[in-house]
């Protein structure tokens, strides 16, 4: 086959090739090998490219399949967040501090990724520690977005973002406590999916029964992410976490027209004027969920304070197995520090209460129709020399719609809604009630067959 038919190709369509034999798996890595030293000096979405090993998994690979092998992504490559662990590859965490961390294993996520079948093909960048919502830690250069590369794809999981958005990789693993997945699947045109707390176990077996973020899938399209969640959850492959099993894999669940549905919108918000083309890229979605039958009404927004949640934030990176932050950025270091004097109690007093008032607000809505991110992408290096409290006050602009359903544990998505007159991606979010993942995953589909995004692509973007 051509290369560019297998770039074109979804991962569950690059699965079926290899399963039938009709592709073999070390064609498809040294395809995707050859894109990431094409594309990759231009974006830095992947800190490192694992060409020998991950050649040499995926002729594993092809030998298993055929010795019968089923796993359902067997053979297909996949990008894994620096915040996780891979065999094999360093783990830096986007900071100086790990600079020389080398991974011996696999942390919970990669080992489930790879039980599907999943082949490792590098390292995707992201912000240090996880901290912010774009991707220019000091280790290596900033990420750019393959659809501007004067803007960022966002973060924490930028580098994923821009390695599916410019076809480094079909699918990619990334992880999500404000709206990490959410922002970059937004920004480069992907449908990124957050879990239900519970879905994914831990990555590093902690108790997550009140742990704000999860891992979950960045995708070109919902069954692409739909089948990862189900491998990253258990479901196909593996035993489920401590969340209840849904009555189907979220594969099957996401194929099933939705029943009429009371759907909720708003594009306003407490923090920040909404872009006029963002407000209206949701007005345009809600009209759409409309005319599919869906009861639509408008609604308001849940109000808050960034002083409610930063102490969860600062307690977060706190806990960060740093052995010198003054090796860490300056915002990272502020947020440690503070987050140094928040007591656990405290954290699971303000996350109790939150979720308490996220769920309050949701009340009888099936689905809460937002944007994504208020605001256009920021360009690269936007918030240099900023103070950290006024770095983070940026950052609370782009997840204010987001960071809501991390602390009431719901599903939420981001899907594609279309391109600014700049030529900038806009996403729109879908949250669902406590657990039904597949219910969101069902109206995101519904909204693809709908107003079809798989074929819009990045243009050959130069750096200005």
């Amino acid at each position: 086959m051509l290369s560019s038919e297998i770039l074109d190709a979804t991962a569950l369509e690059q699965a079926s090739l290899v399963r039938r034999g009709q592709v073999t798996s070390e064609e498809i890595v040294e395809i995707y090998l050859e894109r990431v030293a094409e594309e990759n000096p231009r974006t830095y979405a992947f800190v490192e490219a694992l060409g020998t090993r991950v050649i040499a998994e995926a002729r594993h690979a092809d030998r298993r399949r055929r010795q019968g092998e089923q796993a359902p992504f067997l053979g297909v490559p996949t990008a894994i967040k620096d915040l996780n662990l891979a065999k094999g590859a360093f783990t830096r965490f986007g900071s100086r501090a790990f600079e020389k961390f080398y991974s011996m294993s696999d942390d919970a996520t990669t080992a489930q990724l790879r039980l599907g079948g999943f082949l490792v093909l590098g390292k995707s960048a992201t912000s240090e520690l996880g901290t912010l919502p774009v991707t220019e830690p000091d280790i290596h250069p900033p990420t750019r977005n393959p659809w501007n590369l004067d803007y960022t794809p966002g973060g924490s999981s930028g580098g994923a973002g821009a390695a599916v958005a410019a076809r480094m990789v079909p699918i990619a693993q990334g992880s999500d406590a404000a709206g990490s997945i959410r922002i970059p699947s937004s920004f480069c045109h992907l449908v990124g999916i957050k879990p239900s707390r519970g879905r994914v176990e831990n990555s590093y077996g902690q108790d997550d029964k009140h742990i704000i973020y999860s891992c979950g899938p960045i995708a070109r399209t919902v069954d692409d992410a739909a089948a990862m969640l189900d491998v990253m959850a258990g479901i196909s492959v593996g035993k489920p976490h401590w969340a209840p099993a849904p009555t189907a894999p979220f594969a099957e669940l996401a194929k099933r027209p939705p029943k009429r549905l009371r759907v909720r919108w708003s594009s306003k918000n407490w923090l920040t004027e909404t872009d006029a083309e963002v407000a209206l890229a949701v007005e345009r979605m809600a009209k759409l969920l409309a005319e599919l039958g869906h009861e639509v009404e408008e609604g308001t927004i849940i109000a808050g304070s960034v002083e409610e949640f930063l102490p969860v934030w600062q307690r977060i990176a706190a806990l960060a197995p740093v052995h010198d932050w003054a090796l860490t950025q300056p915002v990272t270091r502020w947020l440690a520090e503070k987050g140094a004097n928040v007591s656990d109690a405290e954290v699971l007093r303000l996350t109790s209460k939150l979720e308490a008032d996220v769920l309050a607000w949701f009340g009888d809505a099936d689905i809460w129709l937002t944007p994504t991110v208020a605001v256009a992408p920021p360009k690269i290096g936007a918030w240099k020399g900023l103070a950290p409290p006024e770095v983070f006050a940026e950052a609370a602009k782009l997840g204010v719609f987001t960071a809501p359903f991390n602390v009431s544990g719901q599903p939420a998505a981001s899907v594609p809604a279309g391109l600014s007159k700049a030529g900038l991606p806009i996403g729109v979010q879908l949250a669902g009630r406590p657990l039904e993942d597949g219910t969101v995953l069902a109206v995101a589909r519904q909204i693809e067959e709908a107003a079809p995004w798989r074929r819009m692509r990045p243009p050959e973007a130069k750096a200005k």
